[in-house]
């Protein structure tokens, strides 16, 4: 178990939101998966949601952005001490800005972007909101990685903005890497490779920590998400790919709970 009351290092994923039609839908949702309790903001917030587990913020539920027909995605977004000097980074590299820099009230700086390989992040600079304040614990954030079909472009354009170290752990063909910032791993880099259809996009993936893979997935079907690759033993742990019932995708990985 994690817990963090304080600004994330820069480069670590620090902050997960779902975009979605219907805010009190996908509330239900994920407190029937997660038990998550769902706060509304104030008008000012757009209808944007906390999620709290535990007492402490795991993800935010807002509303669908982009033109009709856009699909639900959770977003990731990533640490910066400065949110305008990091998006210079992103255009240097190669990448593009979408939305931002701009402020979101007093809770912090924000900034939507897109790497070479067409994955969308966010970049949070934490004010008063200072990000997942519980993770690796069921409930709450395990992972985040990248998935793109040019790996090494993606490595070169992600070290030169966040200055990011790998370690590399594919394996049989199976290109991936861990993301390092200062030594620390933070999630994953890896390759979409020539078995995926062509039209499976470049992405970032969020995880979350169950206790038991197989029932929490069950549990999603019966909330009304479907399977979309069912439970597989890993070395990290029993992982499933799921979508909730927006369509959109997040997986599960088995995390032992915290000790009291």
């Amino acid at each position: 178990m994690v817990t963090r009351d304080t600004a994330w290092a820069d480069g670590t994923p620090c902050w997960v939101d779902l975009g979605v039609a219907d805010i009190a839908k996908a509330s239900a949702f994920y407190a029937g998966l997660f038990g998550w309790e769902v706060h509304r903001g104030p008008p000012e917030a757009g209808g944007y949601a906390l999620c709290v587990k535990n007492g402490r913020q795991v993800a935010g539920i807002g509303p669908q952005m982009g033109p009709p027909g856009t699909p639900s995605t959770w977003t990731t977004y990533l640490a910066t001490s400065d949110a305008d000097e990091t998006a210079g980074k992103i255009k240097a590299a190669g990448g593009h800005i979408v939305t931002g820099p701009m402020d979101v009230m007093e809770q912090g700086r924000m900034v939507i972007a897109a790497d070479p390989g067409g994955a969308a992040f966010g970049l949070w600079q934490a004010r008063a909101h200072t990000g997942v304040q519980l993770a690796n614990e069921p409930g709450s954030l395990a992972w985040n990685e990248n998935m793109s079909r040019d790996f090494d472009g993606n490595k070169a354009f992600y070290h030169a903005v966040f200055g990011y170290d790998y370690g590399d752990i594919g394996e049989g063909g199976w290109r991936y890497a861990t993301l390092k910032v200062g030594g620390t791993e933070v999630g994953g880099i890896g390759e979409l490779d020539s078995s995926l259809p062509d039209d499976v996009p470049a992405r970032w993936s969020v995880y979350f920590g169950v206790e038991d893979t197989d029932e929490a997935a069950a549990k999603v079907g019966a909330l009304g998400g479907t399977m979309l690759r069912p439970a597989w033993d890993t070395p990290y742990g029993r992982m499933a790919v799921v979508a909730d019932d927006h369509g959109a995708a997040f997986s599960l990985i088995t995390v032992a709970p915290a000790s009291i």
